[in-house]
């Protein structure tokens, strides 16, 4: 049973940072990728990053420069620095056997996200 849980979150003032932690359990695919999804109201829920198990980290433009990613075993952590309000939305950690994809409905794996708000 694959299972993901997040960490970390929560409210912070612009130009502040925060660090998600994601961990993951249960899985043994040689050939996967996780991502990290996030969801604002209203909006549709989109790809911050992904991180292949062989390859290249792919980020949102919006983030490029501003988020982190890294893996350490089963762990998967996004820094968040020099936050924007723009930020403010449910961040998501997500696992797919195979390639990456930057479409939510291709991952079958999530955990139950967690809130970061930026004022």
């Amino acid at each position: 049973h694959v299972q993901l849980v997040e960490s970390g979150g929560g409210s912070v003032q612009a130009g502040g940072s925060l660090r998600l932690s994601c961990a993951a359990s249960g899985y043994t695919y040689s050939n996967y990728c996780m991502g990290w999804f996030r969801q604002a109201p209203g909006k549709e829920r989109e790809r911050v990053v992904s991180i292949p198990s062989h390859g290249t980290k792919t980020y949102l433009d919006s983030v490029k420069g501003r988020f982190t990613v890294s893996q350490d075993n089963a762990r998967t952590t996004l820094q968040m620095n020099s936050l924007e309000p723009e930020d403010t939305a449910m961040y998501y950690c997500a696992l797919r056997r195979g390639h990456c994809s930057a479409a939510p409905a291709d991952y079958n794996t999530w955990g139950q996200g967690t809130q970061v708000t930026v004022s």
